[in-house]
C-alpha cells in the first residue's frame, strides 16, 4: 500500500501546500471522529472524474459503520454526487436517506476540506444509525463540538498549521472541557473533573475561568503561566502548544484549541490527560540515564589513571622488551577509556566507532603518520554499534593497525596502510591492508604466538562471534590483508 503522500499526489491539482494540509488533517482527525461518533474517510478527485479514498479512521467512542478498508477504493456517478456538490459549492452536504446497504444503516455527511480558499478534498462522515444512545449532556456536547470543528474544516481554519504528535495529545475520552467566549467552562466531562481534582482543584470547574483556575492550583508558577496563556490563546482563536500542568500530587497534560466556527458561538476546547505515572517514569529514566553516563565517565577516569601509572612504570624500566610491553598495555587501556568517554557523552548505549578510532589513532582521518615510514587512510565507515560490540572491535582494529605499522615495513621503507569498512547485508566487513613486505614464508596466523594476533583472534571470535582471515590481498597486490567478518553486527545506527 502506498503512503498517504503518494496517494495525495494522484489527486487532481494537488499542490505540495494542499497535500501538507491534508496530511495535517489526517494526523489530527481522530479527535473529530471520536467527537462525531462516526467514521471518517478522506476523498480526492482524480483526473478521470472519479473520487478516490486516500485515508480512513474509525471512532474510539462508537461502533464503526465502515468495517471494510476503503483506502484505495473509487466511487463515481450517483454515489459521488454529494462529493461533487460539496467540492463545487464549498459547503457541507448531508445525504437525505440513510444507506442500508452495509451491515448497519448509516448516514453520511460530506464536508469540504478547504485550504487557502481552495477546496482540496472532501471529508465523509459516516454515522452508525443502529447504535442507540440516550441524548446525554456528554454526547450532545461532543456532537456540538464536532459540528463546530467540521465547519472549521470547511472554512479552512482546522487543522492547525503546526503538526501535532497524535501519540502525545490527550484524547476525547481522557477528559474534555468546553469554554465559552470569555474562557469560562460551560461543560466538563467526568474524566476532566477527575483530572482537575487530582491536581488539587476543590471547587467547581464548570462556571470557572479555566485559565485562572489552572494557574491557581499549579505547583510550578512558570508552567502555570504557560498553561493559562495557552488557554487564553485558544479562546482568542490561536492554537497553542501542548503543556504540562503539575499540581502537588499529580501532573496533567493540557491541549487547548479554538472553536471558531463561522456563524457559531466562539469558544475553545480543552483536552486534558492525567500523565502523573508517565512523567514519573520519564524522570526515573532520566535519572537512570544520568547514572549510567556518570558510571561510564568514572570508568574512563579510572582507566586513564591506570594508563598513566603504566606509563610511569614503563619509563622506569631499562629492559626494552618490558618497556615495550607496558607501552602496548597503555595503548590498549587508552583505547577502552575512549570508548567509555564516548558513552559518557551519549544518551544511548551506542558508540560512533569511527569517531573513537579517530581519537585512538588521529592519523586515520588525515593521512598522518602511524609509524616512521607508514601512512594510513580510511575508506568507508563502520558507523554506530552497541557498546558491547564497539569495545572489542576498536581494540581489534587498533591492534591490527599497530601490527601493520610495526612489521610491514622493515628497514624504514615507506608504505601505506588502509582501513576499509563495508556492509554486506547485515554483516560488517573490516579490512586492514598494507602494501608492505607481506607475510613471511610458511607463516600460519592460527599458530603464531604473537600477543597482538592472539588478542585480535580472541576478540573477533569470542567477543564478536566473527571470523578472522589473514593473507595476501585478494586483488593480487603486494602486502598483507587482514579481514574481519562480523555476522549480524547490524546496520549502522546513523
Amino acid at each position: 500500500m502506498s503512503s498517504l503522500s503518494d496517494r495525495l499526489t494522484r489527486g487532481a491539482a494537488t499542490s505540495p501546500s494542499q497535500a501538507d494540509h491534508a496530511r495535517r488533517l489526517v494526523a489530527d482527525w481522530q479527535l473529530l471522529a471520536d467527537l462525531s461518533f462516526a467514521d471518517l474517510t478522506l476523498w480526492v478527485p482524480l483526473r478521470s472524474g472519479t473520487w478516490w479514498c486516500v485515508a480512513q479512521v474509525r471512532p474510539l467512542t462508537a461502533p464503526t459503520s465502515q468495517p471494510d478498508d476503503l483506502v484505495g477504493s473509487e466511487i463515481a456517478g450517483e454515489d459521488a454526487q454529494p462529493f461533487e456538490v460539496a467540492h463545487r459549492e464549498g459547503r457541507p452536504v448531508t445525504e437525505g436517506e440513510p444507506d442500508w446497504s452495509g451491515i448497519a444503516p448509516r448516514r453520511r455527511e460530506v464536508i469540504p476540506v478547504r485550504h487557502d480558499d481552495v477546496v482540496v478534498a472532501v471529508l465523509a462522515r459516516d454515522t452508525n444509525l443502529a447504535v442507540t444512545r440516550s441524548p446525554s449532556t456528554l454526547e450532545l456536547t461532543y456532537l456540538d463540538i464536532a459540528a463546530d470543528l467540521c465547519l472549521m474544516v470547511s472554512a479552512g481554519t482546522f487543522p492547525p498549521r503546526t503538526v501535532l504528535d497524535a501519540e502525545l495529545s490527550p484524547r476525547v475520552g481522557d477528559g474534555l472541557v468546553r469554554l465559552d467566549g470569555a474562557g469560562r467552562a460551560v461543560y466538563a466531562s467526568p474524566n476532566a473533573l477527575s483530572a482537575y481534582r487530582r491536581i488539587g482543584v476543590t471547587g467547581d470547574v464548570v462556571g470557572a475561568d479555566l485559565a485562572r483556575l489552572s494557574r491557581e492550583v499549579a505547583a510550578d508558577r512558570v508552567a502555570a503561566e504557560a498553561v493559562a496563556a495557552g488557554i487564553r490563546a485558544a479562546v482568542a482563536g490561536r492554537f497553542p502548544e501542548l503543556t504540562d500542568l503539575e499540581g502537588t500530587s499529580a501532573t496533567m497534560l493540557v491541549r487547548a484549541l479554538p472553536l471558531q466556527a463561522p456563524g457559531g458561538e466562539a469558544g475553545a476546547l480543552v483536552l486534558v490527560r492525567d500523565v502523573t505515572d508517565v512523567r514519573r517514569r520519564d524522570r526515573a529514566l532520566l535519572t537512570k540515564d544520568a547514572t549510567i553516563r556518570e558510571i561510564h565517565h568514572r570508568v574512563k577516569n579510572n582507566l586513564q589513571t591506570v594508563a598513566a601509572l603504566l606509563r610511569l612504570q614503563a619509563r622506569r624500566l631499562t629492559e626494552p622488551a618490558a618497556r615495550a610491553a607496558l607501552e602496548e598495555s597503555v595503548r590498549r587501556v587508552a583505547s577502552i577509556a575512549i570508548v567509555h568517554e564516548t558513552l559518557a557523552g551519549s544518551r544511548e548505549d551506542v558508540v560512533d566507532v569511527d569517531s573513537v578510532l579517530d581519537q585512538v589513532l588521529p592519523m586515520l582521518g588525515d593521512l598522518a603518520s602511524v609509524g616512521p615510514a607508514a601512512h594510513t587512510s580510511r575508506v568507508g565507515a563502520i558507523g554506530e554499534l552497541p557498546a558491547a560490540a564497539a569495545t572489542p572491535l576498536v581494540l581489534a582494529v587498533t591492534e591490527l593497525l599497530h601490527n601493520a605499522a610495526e612489521h610491514a615495513f622493515p628497514d624504514g621503507e615507506s608504505g601505506n596502510i588502509r582501513l576499509e569498512a563495508e556492509r554486506d547485508g547485515d554483516n560488517l566487513v573490516v579490512r586492514v591492508r598494507d602494501d608492505g613486505s607481506g607475510l613471511p614464508a610458511g607463516f600460519d596466523p592460527a599458530a603464531t604466538d604473537g600477543l597482538g594476533l592472539q588478542i585480535v583472534r580472541t576478540l573477533v571470535t569470542s567477543e564478536l562471534g566473527g571470523e578472522l582471515s589473514m593473507g595476501a590481498p585478494a586483488d593480487g597486490g603486494a602486502g598483507t590483508e587482514v579481514v574481519l567478518l562480523l555476522p549480524g553486527a547490524g546496520r549502522p545506527r546513523r
